[in-house]
């Protein structure tokens, strides 16, 4: 019997292993996966049977289970795996294949059947990017190797999880000759509708519905309906979650708000309930038998740990990779978690009709040294491999550049504020010193608006806090809009303003409007100037219109990195139109920087015209227009034209008119009467 029953002291012990095992996991430097299963371990039936496993735990372990491979695919980059196509295939084909052969053969020579050989096979070729932060934090995430080792994450677990959904199949009731025939059809059947039908669905529901709660809920109910019909064909539910998440990442940007529930609620509840629930099962006195589960135990091991190491070094021999980005690629798809644990686990569940288990308990417990040692060897080469690299490449200027970069969003109307601080999110650099603020201004002494604005603001907090950024925010009493915005920014040293296209209140008014068209004569900071038509998260292709000469302009460089962010964060590529020499100094900058922007570069200078970039654009997509102010370097005539093409052509498509950074601080003196800056040249 357990010491506790009662169903309020169980989740209070649960919440409580979940708050404190990662604290002591931290201190010893082990994986806080392990250090929940080593939890569940030492609580459940088979340690101090503090608490049983009960239904409760089958439950939330199954979600957790699905939620784990949900985000394991939703975190990827499939821009990232285009670049790098031919290296990502070939790694991800070598790291499953070499774990594979060599665990079948392992398997067969102890005595396993062929079944069971070849989900032991399969259960060491999955690996799971445990390390990847130590990457983040030594500021190698955009390096071609790191990009090589997440894309091939996608393609080793895929072929790991069909193996499992075949063998897992084959073993259900009813799986003859018609039914083994059935299994690639219907997967290949429910596979096209989470392809094609789920983001569809995803896509008018994010359109009509904008509130992050009732997204979350309806993102959730996709993966459980994608385990669900994959479970209805005749597979483990885990390959539809893991589906539905590498289609949704395009559409759940990183910096999201709905990417932080996500993760949050994950993290925090379902995950770890799994993992606990996992360390249950595990009985710790058969690590004890020497005589089969620690050779069997250490044998597996090696095969997991030798299997990478062969795959990384072939892959890194074929294509001429340096040393210690071989090391890296190693270190970062040597550790098993998610995976390797849905194969055991399914493994132990499968009752053969002898009334053995498919995988047994021997093997189980195998497995889970296989998780802790894979993780400790993955997290100590990629440590070493990481700082190693980052004290030895060359210095990068860009975030030199962007350190002490400060965004300042313009919040005047209510139904802009989650589109203008989405924006802010998605291109604001990483760089712990660059600062976000957001300003509301009010015209009349009057308390109702000055509440109206204080609303704005707390709202924009809100939307911030949600992904873990802090936002300064200012409300301001003006008599004129243009001067409070200016002083504002000039008292915060703002780099970047970003303002809501003006609305037109009568038909004689100017398409920027004169506030607008103040500011900018006013300000030669960057500005940008964005209407939103839909939801920036769902951009699926970004069109880049640049002047001629816009890579003379002080601002080139920040604009720049701002785009190639948006990019990434949307999962999408880029259309760049502009003069060859342009061109050439754009992808110069981004390969001098180590930035990367999938991009078709097309020359173009026929902005009399923006027909023919026109035909090319989706009501999905952005189109961005870099500007020029009067008088600088890239400036011409054809610029007047551009509201006129934009009210014309693009009045269906998200929009960004960008003014570049050209900020002279000699070229400015403050005029007495107005206190607006006034230009003298």
């Amino acid at each position: 019997m357990p010491i506790v029953t009662d169903p309020t002291w169980i989740f209070f012990i649960v919440l409580g292993v979940i708050l404190f095992a990662p604290m002591l996991m931290r201190r010893l430097h082990i994986p806080s996966v392990v250090g929940m299963i080593l939890a569940g371990v030492l609580v459940g039936p088979h340690g101090f049977h503090v608490l049983d496993y009960d239904d409760s735990f089958e439950l939330f372990g199954k979600v957790g289970l699905y939620y784990i491979m949900f985000l394991a695919s939703l975190e990827m980059n499939v821009q990232d795996v285009r670049q790098t196509r031919w290296q990502t295939a070939m790694l991800g084909s070598l790291s499953f294949l070499c774990p594979a052969a060599m665990g079948l053969l392992l398997a067969r020579l102890w005595g396993f059947g062929w079944a069971s050989s070849v989900l032991i096979g399969a259960m060491l070729s999955s690996h799971t990017l445990v390390s990847y932060p130590i990457v983040m934090r030594y500021g190698l995430s955009r390096r071609r190797s790191v990009s090589i080792s997440t894309g091939a994450t996608i393609l080793a677990d895929v072929l790991t999880l069909l193996t499992l959904a075949v063998v897992a199949g084959l073993h259900k009731e009813g799986a003859g000759a018609v039914g083994i025939a059935r299994l690639p059809l219907m997967v290949t059947a429910i596979g096209a509708i989470i392809v094609f039908v789920f983001p569809r669905l995803c896509h008018m529901f994010f359109r009509r519905y904008n509130e992050v709660v009732v997204q979350y809920v309806f993102v959730l109910a996709l993966v459980f309906l994608g385990a669900g019909l994959m479970e209805l064909a005749g597979f483990e539910g885990i390959l539809g979650a893991f589906l539905v998440g590498i289609v949704l990442g395009r559409l759940i940007p990183p910096s999201s708000p709905l990417m932080s529930h996500v993760e949050f609620i994950g993290n925090s509840i379902f995950i770890p309930y799994f993992l606990i629930g996992v360390g249950m099962i595990i009985d710790p006195a058969a690590f004890l038998d020497w005589r089969a589960t620690l050779p069997l135990s250490v044998l597996m091991l090696a095969v997991a740990v030798g299997g990478k190491w062969v795959a990384a070094a072939l892959t890194g021999h074929a294509y001429h990779i340096a040393t210690s980005d071989r090391n890296l690629m190693f270190g970062l798809t040597t550790s098993r978690a998610a995976a390797t644990l849905a194969v055991a686990l399914v493994g132990y569940k499968i009752v053969l009709p002898d009334g053995e288990p498919l995988l047994s308990g021997m093997v189980f417990n195998a497995a889970m040294i296989v998780i802790l040692g894979t993780c400790v060897v993955s997290s100590f080469v990629t440590e070493r491999t990481a700082r190693h690299i980052a004290l030895t490449k060359p210095e990068d200027n860009t975030s030199a550049q962007n350190a002490g970069e400060r965004i300042l969003v313009a919040l005047s109307r209510e139904d802009s504020i989650k589109p203008l601080m989405e924006l802010a999110l998605m291109m604001r650099d990483s760089h712990p010193s660059v600062q976000l603020s957001a300003v509301s201004l009010v015209l009349e002494d009057n308390p109702e608006l000055h509440k109206q604005s204080q609303g704005f603001l707390t709202e924009a907090a809100a939307i911030a806090a949600s992904v873990g950024a802090p936002l300064a925010t200012h409300n301001r009493w003006a008599v004129n809009r243009t001067t409070a915005l200016y002083h504002t920014a000039m008292e915060i040293g703002a780099s970047t303003l970003l303002i809501g296209l003006h609305r037109k209140a009568r038909v004689s008014d100017s398409f920027l409007g004169k506030f607008t068209t103040d500011l900018l004569e006013a300000m030669q900071r960057e500005v940008l100037i964005y209407r939103p038509v839909m939801p920036l998260a769902l951009t699926r292709r970004i069109h880049i219109l640049v002047p001629k000469r816009a890579e003379y302009e002080k601002g080139f460089v920040r604009w720049l990195g701002a785009l190639a962010r948006m990019a990434d964060q949307c999962s999408s590529g880029a259309d760049v139109y502009a003069t060859a020499p342009t061109i050439r100094a754009m992808q110069e900058h981004y390969e001098r920087s180590g930035t990367r922007l999938s991009a078709t570069w097309t020359e173009y200078n026929a902005w009399a015209d923006l027909s023919p970039i026109v035909h090319r654009t989706r009501q999905d997509h952005l189109v961005v227009i870099v500007m020029a102010r009067r008088g600088t370097l890239s400036y011409h005539k054809y610029m007047e034209q551009v509201p006129v093409q934009v009210e014309r052509y693009l009045s269906t498509r998200n929009l960004i008119l960008l003014y570049p950074d050209q900020h002279d601080a000699s070229a400015e003196r403050t005029a007495l009467r107005s206190g607006v800056p006034l230009r003298i040249r």
